[in-house]
């Protein structure tokens, strides 16, 4: 029986979140360069959209680009930037087709104009759909979130806006770039590392976590539902 047969469509996580891991690895053993594993990975970001949008996910975020990948090498950053605007450009009419609506998280500033111009044609072409929302985290870490959170709270403090004893966890959420997104209910992450990286540490809070060994560019649908499985095996507790 596959996993996706295994699965409870009653019980699905709301929000499955994604760190990309292994592009590199798997490209290395292979004997290429880091760039062919990032070419290879684009497969299984389609896989995983598609298993999500058809099961009924509501959202489903993927951790594409880190502020902390801004420190690679010029030419992988180069080419990890070229490889998301023509990505973007050309999955935008199969978003289209499968009621998919596209959603970027991040300091988006910092893209490149094209690829920041083409971001944001995607996500107004695709608005009005109603299925899946994919949520791409692009220039995105954790810290500078909430470090950018809490400097416009200040702002607001400062114009009296809002009073330090109106600061609640509600109204922090409010101030996060996902403050229009449901925290996940499932977090995957591949290629076997133990760690979840500056990736969502305020959302994760009460998130089930799941790691694998597989290499992204090697994970398709089968071993997202896979994932989806264990989540509907544990008890979530919520802290209590």
């Amino acid at each position: 029986m596959s996993f996706k047969e295994q699965l409870d469509l009653k019980s699905l996580p709301k929000h499955v979140a994604i760190i990309m891991d292994g592009n590199g690895r798997w490209a290395k053993e292979r004997g290429f360069d880091r760039i062919y594993g990032h070419q290879h990975g684009v497969t299984s970001v389609r896989e995983c959209t598609e298993a999500a949008a058809e099961i009924g996910i509501n959202y489903l975020t993927l951790d594409a680009f880190s502020t902390e990948n801004w420190s690679r090498s010029r030419h992988e950053v180069d080419a990890l930037m070229e490889l998301l605007i023509d990505t973007i450009e050309k999955e935008t009419p199969t978003l289209n087709k499968n009621n998919v609506s596209l959603m970027a998280i991040g300091d988006l500033s910092r893209l490149p104009q094209g690829a920041y111009e083409k971001l944001q044609r995607c996500i107004l072409q695709t608005k009005n759909n109603t299925g899946l929302r994919l949520v791409l985290a692009l220039s995105y870490s954790s810290r500078w979130e909430i470090s950018n959170a809490f400097r416009l709270i200040s702002h607001e403090i400062s114009e009296g806006k809002i009073k330090t004893d109106d600061i609640t966890e509600d109204l922090i959420s409010n101030y996060l770039t996902t403050k229009d997104i449901p925290d996940p209910d499932l977090m995957i992450r591949t290629s076997g590392e133990l760690r979840i990286s500056n990736f969502l540490l305020w959302q994760l809070a009460y998130t089930e976590l799941y790691f694998t060994n597989t290499h992204w560019p090697d994970f398709r649908k089968e071993n997202f539902f896979e994932a989806i499985v264990e989540f509907q095996k544990r008890e979530r507790r919520f802290g209590k």
